[in-house]
């Protein structure tokens, strides 16, 4: 089984961007990210309102850190601190050397190749430094472009599952792709 430390934490860096770590001082972009239902549009979960519901999101990232069971970073351009986004192993499994990954972009960054780098990034990180066999992301089946993000990645659909869980008055269905390290490419 893997043996997990994210102190001190591991700032990673690509060509364009710096993945720090999400702090208080997050608390506004965090705000707009999941307070905005265009981007939680095909994520099942609250709306966050207010600024004391983002530092609760926040003070949750921080709390998987600490105790080695996800890890989050902050999307940053080089050279700018400004939050753009979230990427991270937030579920992972130790006994099965494997992680879930999950990202999230502020509308304006979107469609500029950021998600995908970050993504390449922090799948280098899993499968390199933290000895992940295989990383999987849960989609909706609806989110076209994630779906598009995670092929251009390596990720190959593994799984449909039909209404399999329940928020706000409805099933969802979700779609599950997976990579294996030895298909793993480093591009940035």
């Amino acid at each position: 089984m893997l043996t997990l430390s994210f102190a001190p934490f591991p700032i990673l860096e690509s060509q364009r961007l710096f993945l720090r770590a999400v702090t208080v001082d997050d608390v506004n972009e965090v705000m707009e990210l999941r307070g905005n239902p265009e981007t939680m549009k095909f994520i099942p979960r609250p709306l966050v309102t207010s600024p004391e519901m983002a530092l609760e999101h926040i003070a949750m990232i921080i709390e998987k850190i600490e105790n080695n069971t996800g890890i989050n970073w902050a999307i940053t351009l080089k050279g700018n601190p400004k939050l753009l986004g979230v990427i991270g192993h937030y579920r992972i499994q130790p006994e099965n050397y494997r992680s879930e990954i999950g990202y999230m972009l502020l509308p304006q960054y979107q469609s500029q190749g950021i998600v995908s780098e970050a993504i390449n990034t922090v799948l280098d990180y899993g499968f390199n430094v933290l000895n992940f066999h295989s990383v999987e992301a849960v989609v909706d089946p609806e989110n076209y472009v994630s779906a598009k993000v995670l092929e251009k990645n390596g990720f190959v659909k593994e799984a449909h599952f039909l209404e399999n869980e329940y928020w706000d008055g409805k099933f969802w269905d979700s779609v599950v792709y997976s990579l294996l390290k030895r298909n793993f490419v480093k591009k940035f």
